[in-house]
Order: C-alpha cells, then sequence, then structure tokens
C-alpha cells in the first residue's frame, strides 16, 4: 500500500501544532456479521408484530448482541424490554407500565445462545419464544449434546465463564464439561481451568469445543496444548470458531503494518471486540478501544500520520462513519483506503414458538409456530 509521506500539521485554536491524520485504512470486513443481523432485525420483526396484534411489547434475554449503542436503540426506539433472568419480566413489565408501556409474553433469545435451563424456564411461564442464537452457535450447541450423550467429557475453551456463549454452551451437559482457560487469555478469572493442568476422568474419551469468538491463533495453540496432554482427544471435522471471527482479524492483520495507530470500535462486552483489541495491540505501536468518535483523545493523535479502523461484528458502521467524519473534519484532502471483501452470506431469521398447552404437546402434531 502506498504510503503518504508529506506530514501535514494544523494549528489548533489553542495555537498548539496538531498533526493531521493523511490516511485511514479501513479494515475489510468489519462490524454486523451476518447473525448479528439476523438477531437485530429478528427483534426488530417481532417488535413491530406484538405491536400490530396489540400485545404489547417484546423482552430480549440477555443483550442481544455485546453493544451498547444498538441495545439503547432498540429501547428507544421499539420499546423493547432487556433481562438478564427470566424471573425479571414482572420488574420489567412494572417498570414499562410507569412509562406508560406494556410488555407482553414474547422473549427473543440473545445470538449468544441459552441453555435448557432457560428454555425450560420460558415454556413454564407460558412465554413465546424466538430463538435468534447465531446458527455457529448452535453449531458448538448441537456438537456438546452429541458427544455428552456419547459419554465423553467436553472440554469447552473460553475466555470467561460469564461469558453467555459459554453459559449456554455448557449448560447443554454442565456435569460432564469442564470450561477451560484459552491460551494467552488476558481476563482473569478463577473458575477456568487452566489448559495446562486441566484433568478428565477418562483421558479416552474427551473432546474439545470453543467458544465461537476467540482469538484465531490462541485457540489453535489451546486445541494443540490439550492434543499433547491427551492423544485420543477429539477435534470436530468443522473449526467451532465463527467465520466473522477470523475474517475480521485477518482484516487487522492486512493493515497493522501501514498504521500508526489502530481504533477499535467496540463496547467491552464484545468478546469478538476484544480479541480484535489486543491482537492490534500487538500488531502495532498504538492500538485503542472506542465506543464511539466522542472518546477519540487528541493525545493519541501525536506524531500520527495513518490510522487503522475496525469495529467489531456487533458494532453498526454508522459509528465507524462516524469516526472518518471526525478525520476528515480535520483533513478535507484524507485518503480513506478499503481493500478486501465483504462477506456475502446471510442466515434466516427465526420463527415465533407459541407455547403449548401440555394436552396438545402430548398428541401428535402437537405445537405450532407463528411469523
Amino acid at each position: 500500500m502506498e504510503q503518504v509521506t508529506r506530514l501535514r500539521t494544523q494549528r489548533t485554536m489553542a495555537g498548539t501544532i496538531a498533526v493531521v491524520v493523511e490516511t485511514l485504512y479501513l479494515a475489510k470486513p468489519r462490524g454486523f456479521c451476518a447473525g448479528v443481523v439476523m438477531a437485530i432485525e429478528a427483534v426488530k420483526d417481532q417488535a413491530v408484530a406484538a405491536r400490530e396484534r396489540g400485545d404489547g411489547g417484546i423482552a430480549v434475554y440477555h443483550d442481544i448482541v455485546h453493544n451498547r449503542t444498538v441495545v439503547s436503540r432498540l429501547e428507544s426506539e421499539l420499546g423493547v424490554s432487556f433481562v438478564e433472568d427470566l424471573g425479571d419480566l414482572e420488574v420489567a413489565r412494572r417498570r414499562a407500565a410507569e412509562e406508560g408501556r406494556d410488555v407482553g409474553d414474547t422473549v427473543v433469545f440473545s445470538a449468544h445462545g441459552v441453555s435448557p435451563v432457560v428454555r425450560q424456564h420460558a415454556a413454564e411461564l407460558g412465554l413465546a419464544t424466538v430463538d435468534a442464537t447465531c446458527p455457529l452457535v448452535t453449531k458448538v450447541h448441537n456438537e456438546a449434546k452429541k458427544y455428552a450423550r456419547l459419554g465423553y467429557h467436553i472440554l469447552l475453551v473460553g475466555d470467561s465463564t460469564a461469558h453467555q456463549e459459554v453459559i449456554g454452551t455448557r449448560g447443554e451437559a454442565p456435569e460432564q464439561t469442564t470450561v477451560v482457560a484459552v491460551v494467552g487469555n488476558r481476563k482473569h478469572d478463577p473458575l477456568l481451568a487452566d489448559p495446562n493442568s486441566v484433568e478428565v476422568p477418562d483421558p479416552s474419551k474427551v473432546v474439545v469445543l470453543t467458544q465461537t469468538t476467540l482469538s484465531v491463533d490462541d485457540t489453535m495453540k489451546t486445541v494443540d496444548l490439550l492434543k499433547r496432554r491427551f492423544p485420543e482427544l477429539i477435534v470436530p471435522p468443522s473449526d467451532d470458531l465463527c467465520f466473522a471471527t477470523k475474517n475480521r482479524q485477518d482484516a487487522v492483520r492486512t493493515i497493522a503494518p501501514s498504521v500508526d495507530l489502530f481504533l477499535v470500535v467496540t463496547s467491552e462486552a464484545s468478546s469478538n471486540g476484544m480479541r480484535l483489541v489486543e491482537l492490534a495491540t500487538d500488531l502495532t505501536a498504538s492500538a485503542r478501544r472506542i465506543e464511539s468518535a466522542l472518546d477519540i483523545e487528541p493525545a493519541w493523535l501525536d506524531g500520527v500520520r495513518t490510522v487503522g479502523v475496525t469495529s467489531a461484528a456487533s458494532t453498526p458502521d454508522d459509528l465507524v462513519q462516524a469516526v472518518v467524519a471526525f478525520f476528515r473534519s480535520h483533513n478535507q484532502d484524507l485518503r480513506v483506503v478499503e481493500e478486501g471483501e465483504w462477506e456475502n452470506i446471510a442466515f434466516r431469521k427465526p420463527r415465533r414458538v407459541t407455547p403449548v398447552p401440555e394436552a396438545e404437546a402430548a398428541a401428535p402434531g402437537g405445537g405450532e409456530t407463528a411469523p
């Protein structure tokens, strides 16, 4: 990539000299992945449909995706209520009533997936459910159920036992699953098992599964370590890491050598976004996490001529475009470089499944779905 060699400067109102960024490299792909688009559209569609039915607002179990801007927009624009426990629905209904809103009987499960315990609780409460779990996460759930049925112990590689995806996957077979820290994990979680010392009941019947949003390099190192410790370890033929995670990390690797500063637009709760921050930090002289352009500190730009920008799979692209506008406002001749390929994948939207009375559920063909 051609590098701009002429250093431009701008005199600020305070009279100091500030460097004007010459070139902005936008990672591609970045931002929303297919699973996030599916989940957000599911919430929007169900919120509108519930209103048309006269059912009031809908609830979402956990943040639909790990981005505060997305959640805030759904709350303010469509009156969606978010709960961390289905037992909190009554509290959400009282709060909504105080604001002149209703919360009906429809709950959307977040893109990160849920455990069978949550599904059962929803059934007991008589809730209609919409499963917006990313299909790539569902694949890992299915693998957990399969190997648990076959009597295997599951080593689930993750970055936190508190991450919703890990909670949901482990919930498929909690007595047969040990959550193992990914090599190089930068979070402190004493509940994660050490891959160097973890033990299993039967070393001849052990399988490794992984959280979908981890560092590609660190995951490979972890799986290799576990294979050395457990020679009969089964590694499913298809990689658990999602394509969006890999593609966004590869895009960071591509442009990192060309930039003085890397900005990653992501909420701190986003696992895939924080992996991008860590990767950019490892590959460049300076990397910063921002929620929006408002977080950019002038001091970061001292001596900086080239900036790389990427965003988590749950970050709306208008937040990235606001970063572009920020730099362009300081240099109308800003050069924006965007190379790579967008992903061309879409997932089918989930349907609303209505609760079924026990008598009907016991009958052949019991149960129904609604758009």
